[in-house]
């Protein structure tokens, strides 16, 4: 499912949970102007709010730390998690798009501010589908169910590749997963395939800044278009909290050279 929600002002759904929708995650997208604020609480769920730009300052539990970020593609991301029943006010300082994930969780914690210098940076892949990733909460002990990063595609180049999937239709756990892209230049696009091995499900999307889909099933790979280089940010949620995944066999030959874990 793909969803292309015209950026306004404030806190917008992007991702919904419930029929016909996600069924562990949501994502929203939250737009603020100098001097606006807004207060984030999630009962029975955690979250995790991403800087994707501009200028902010997190306040929890009278901890106050400020972010800012000049574009995804010029910076590391600065990120806060917010476990169940917390909460957390953002105020604009200069023009800030924010992302918020959450998953349902019923278990308690402290909320934790990661910044720049916490994001660990992976190169995965070669040649034309060499990509970076970065993780932002993924081995750390502060989440429970959540897994958050982002991965940065060159021009032309492909990622999530060798084609994966966390469906739990070849035993892997079930994880499902949201993708919320960016592009530079920003009229860039790419694409985000979806297929099954038996046939069924065989999609391709054209993706453009701030697009978001939701993968509950099936191999995901991705392409960004010549001259452009595409962003995403991913979160998963699912059966356990591992980066579990079942690549095709069709294109596993590929590793036969290359040393590559958990792509992205």
């Amino acid at each position: 499912m793909k969803v292309s929600e015209p950026r306004s002002s404030g806190r917008s759904e992007l991702i919904a949970r419930g029929p016909g929708s996600a069924r562990e995650l949501r994502l929203l997208r939250l737009r603020l102007e100098p001097g606006e604020q807004d207060d984030l609480g999630f009962a029975g769920e955690e979250a995790v709010v991403v800087l994707l730009d501009g200028a902010v300052t997190f306040t929890s539990d009278g901890a106050a730390q400020r972010a800012e970020r000049e574009s995804p593609f010029r910076q590391r991301a600065s990120a806060v998690y917010l476990p169940p029943g917390r909460s957390l006010r953002v105020d604009g300082e200069r023009s800030a798009e924010l992302l918020i994930a959450t998953a349902v969780c019923d278990t308690p914690g402290e909320t934790v501010f990661v910044g720049p210098e916490d994001v660990v940076v992976n190169d995965r892949g070669r040649g034309t589908y060499g990509r970076e990733v970065h993780d932002i909460l993924v081995r750390d002990a502060h989440g429970k169910r959540l897994l958050v990063g982002e991965t940065f595609n060159p021009p032309g180049h492909w990622s999530s590749f060798p084609p994966h999937k966390h469906d739990g239709e070849d035993g892997e756990p079930y994880l499902e997963e949201v993708y919320y892209y960016r592009t530079e230049p920003a009229q860039g696009f790419g694409f985000q395939g979806l297929y099954s091995g038996d046939g069924s499900l065989d999609v391709a999307h054209l993706v453009r800044d701030g697009d978001a889909v939701l993968i509950s099933r099936g191999f995901h790979p991705v392409a960004a278009a010549p001259g452009y280089t595409l962003y995403y940010f991913w979160v998963l949620a699912g059966e356990r909290r591992e980066l579990a995944l079942y690549e095709d066999p069709n294109h596993v030959w590929l590793h036969q050279s290359v040393d590559e874990e958990e792509p992205s």
